[in-house]
C-alpha cells in the first residue's frame, strides 16, 4: 500500500476514536426482529444518521480538523461536498472558530444546502456533479490560500470513519458481518481495517448503487477509473472516481461489494422508516436494501447494516412513500369510464362503500382523447389494505360491469 493507506492502522483508527469521542454521539446498534425476519439473518442496525448533523461524516472530518496546524486553521478550510461532509465540515470548523467554505453541486438537496449554512459554512453551488464542485474546490483553495478537507481520500478522514468499526464491535459481540455504503471508499476503509485488524474472520460487505459503482469499476481495473456521471436517490454515495488511498484499502479488507438499483433502495428507506421508525437518505439505506433483495452471500450471520446518514428531501420522501405504497397495494389509482348523467357516480361510489376502500382524490375528464362524447373519465386515488384488497375492487367493478384500469 502507498503512503496514504499505509498510515490507515488500528492503532491510528483508536487514537481518532478517543480524539473524537467527547464531539460524536456513540450511535446505537440495536438487534431488529422485523428486519431480522424480512432479510434470514441477525440484522443489528448502526444508526449513525442519529449523529449531529444527520450522518457519520462527522468522524472524519472531526478528526481532520483537531489534527490541523494553527496556521491552516487562521487560513480557513474548504471542502466539496456532495451535502453531509459538507455540514460535519461546516459544523465543527465553525465550533472552532475555523471559516469554513463549502462547494457543493448544483442539483444538491436543498435540505443539504440549507442545512450547510446554517452550520456557519460559506455555500458555492457549482457544477453538475460531485467531480466538478471537487475541481472548483481546488481552483479556490489554491486561489484563496485556504486548507482543502477531502471528504475521503485522506488517512484522518478515513480513520475517523473507523471508528463506527470499534463501536459496532463493543456493541454486537459475536459479530459475523457488517455491510457498508461505498461511494469513494473513506467509510468502508476506515470500518473494514477497524474490524478485519481486530477479528479477521468477521466477513465485511461494501455497496454501492448500480449507477456509479465507481470501487467495483476501480477494482476490476486494478486502479481508481473515472466512470461517467448519472443521477442517483443515493446522492451520497455518488462519486465518479474511487480514491487511490482507498481503493488498496478495500482490496486489502473487503470481502465483496456489491450493487443496488434505484427501487431497491427507495424501497428499503420505506422499509427503515415504517419498520426502525428512522429516517435514512438514499446513500444511508444502500446496505439494508443489499441485505433485503439477497445481493450479498451472507447467510444466517449475526450481521450489522449500517444506515450512515437521513439527510433527505421532503419532496423525494414523499414521492418514495407514495410509490411504496402503490407497489404494496396500499394505494390504487384508477379510471373509471361513467355516462355523463345524473346518479352515474352514486353507483361507483355504492361499490367503493361495499369494499371499504377509501377515496383520496378524485378527478373528472369530460374531454380527454378517448372519451366518447356523453360520458365522462373518473381518476380515482383510493386507500386500500394490500394486493388482495385492490384485486377484489377489481373484480367487483368487473361484475358490475364498469370500465376501468390502473393508472400511474
Amino acid at each position: 500500500m502507498d503512503s496514504g493507506a499505509s498510515a490507515v492502522t488500528l492503532e491510528n483508527i483508536r487514537i481518532a476514536e478517543r480524539r473524537i469521542r467527547d464531539n460524536i454521539l456513540f450511535s446505537p446498534c440495536c438487534h431488529s426482529v422485523d428486519l431480522s425476519e424480512m432479510t434470514g439473518q441477525q440484522v443489528y442496525v448502526k444508526l449513525d444518521n442519529l449523529q449531529r448533523t444527520g450522518a457519520f461524516k462527522e468522524r472524519g472530518a472531526l478528526n481532520k480538523i483537531l489534527t490541523l496546524t494553527e496556521e491552516e486553521k487562521r487560513r480557513g478550510v474548504i471542502a466539496a461536498s456532495a451535502g453531509n461532509h459538507g455540514q460535519a465540515v461546516a459544523y465543527h470548523a465553525t465550533q472552532r472558530g475555523i471559516r469554513a467554505q463549502i462547494v457543493m453541486p448544483m442539483a444538491t438537496p436543498l435540505v443539504k444546502i440549507d442545512a450547510t449554512q446554517r452550520f456557519g459554512a460559506r455555500i458555492v453551488l457549482h457544477g453538475a456533479n460531485y467531480d466538478e464542485a471537487y475541481a472548483e474546490a481546488l481552483r479556490r483553495c489554491e486561489a484563496e490560500g485556504l486548507t482543502f478537507l477531502h471528504p475521503f481520500n485522506d488517512p484522518a478522514v478515513i480513520c475517523g470513519q473507523g471508528s463506527i468499526g470499534l463501536e459496532i464491535l463493543e456493541q454486537v459481540p459475536g459479530l459475523e458481518a457488517v455491510v457498508v455504503p461505498v461511494g469513494g471508499g473513506g467509510l468502508i476503509s476506515g470500518v473494514a481495517c477497524a474490524i478485519k485488524e481486530t477479528n479477521s474472520k468477521i466477513r465485511v460487505i461494501g455497496v454501492q448503487t448500480e449507477r456509479l459503482p465507481s470501487m467495483l469499476r476501480a477494482e476490476e481495473a486494478g486502479e481508481p477509473v473515472t466512470i461517467p456521471a448519472n443521477v442517483t436517490i443515493a446522492d451520497g454515495i455518488a462519486v465518479r472516481r474511487a480514491g487511490d488511498i482507498t481503493l488498496p484499502l478495500v482490496e486489502r479488507y473487503v470481502d465483496e461489494l456489491v450493487v443496488v438499483d434505484e427501487e431497491e433502495i427507495a424501497n428499503a428507506i420505506l422499509v427503515l422508516l415504517e419498520k426502525e421508525k428512522t429516517l435514512a437518505e438514499g446513500a444511508g439505506a444502500v446496505a439494508l436494501a443489499a441485505l433485503l433483495n439477497k445481493r450479498t452471500t451472507l447467510g444466517n450471520q449475526k450481521t450489522a447494516v449500517l444506515v450512515c446518514g437521513g439527510n433527505i428531501d421532503v419532496s423525494l420522501l414523499a414521492k418514495i412513500i407514495e410509490r411504496g405504497l402503490i407497489k404494496d397495494g396500499r394505494q390504487v389509482r384508477i379510471r373509471v369510464r361513467l355516462p355523463d348523467r345524473p346518479g352515474a357516480l352514486h353507483g361507483l361510489t355504492k361499490i367503493l362503500l361495499d369494499q371499504q376502500a377509501n377515496i383520496i382524490e378524485t378527478v373528472h375528464n369530460r374531454s380527454g382523447a378517448g372519451i366518447s362524447l356523453g360520458d365522462t373519465a373518473i381518476d380515482i386515488s383510493l386507500e386500500t389494505r394490500g394486493k388482495e384488497h385492490v384485486a377484489a375492487l377489481s373484480h367487483a367493478l368487473d361484475e358490475a360491469q364498469y370500465k376501468h384500469e390502473r393508472i400511474d
